[in-house]
């Protein structure tokens, strides 16, 4: 007999746009266990570092989370360098064996630049500064690219394609949460 797999975590969509001198995360606040809604209103989007951050995780919220306080103490050790600390960050999370069990992505972005980072050691800096990551962040990131040329600034981009995204993908919902900084 073949041992049941547990239900999967699902949940979220997390999108960041940098636009006319301003850097934009948002992200929806569902959490699904399988096929069932257990929080509506989750905050997967806030500030980190003094404020100087911001960023928004897709995946497992504990796991997020541990993730968050690991970067926070690269900022500490590195501050002002968001880059430099996302990637010692990003490798302790691939060869700790603690942190390589963990299952989360995660959208950070300072004044100067935007990134992705995931468990496999990966940094990446989105193209043209819109990147989308979670169950619904293909469907955020399209509307977004497809809005990007038009008259909405960053943050109506965020917020119209995270609604875009919820038409959607039914792990995405309209309980959503954004943070922004000036960009330079």
């Amino acid at each position: 007999m073949q041992a049941q797999e547990s239900p999967g975590w699902h949940g979220t969509t997390i999108l960041t746009v940098r636009k006319g001198g301003k850097v934009v995360i948002g992200g929806d606040g569902q959490v699904s266990i399988g096929q069932t809604i257990v929080k509506a209103n989750a905050k997967k989007v806030r500030p980190l570092g003094k404020g100087e951050v911001i960023g928004g995780f897709a995946g497992a919220t504990a796991d997020a989370f541990t993730l968050f306080e690991r970067l926070e103490t690269k900022l500490e050790q590195y501050p002002g360098q968001l880059t430099r600390a996302a990637v010692e960050l990003a490798k302790d999370w691939r060869t700790d064996r603690y942190l390589r069990r963990l299952e989360a992505m995660m959208i950070v972005a300072d004044r100067e630049v935007s990134l992705v980072l995931t468990g496999t050691g990966d940094v990446l800096e989105p193209e043209a500064g819109v990147m989308g990551i979670g169950s619904g962040g293909n469907y955020a990131l399209a509307a977004a690219r497809a809005l990007f040329d038009g008259p909405l600034d960053a943050e109506q981009i965020v917020r119209r394609s995270l609604d875009i995204a919820a038409d959607i993908c039914v792990y995405t919902n309209r309980n959503v949460t954004i943070e922004a900084l000036d960009a330079k």
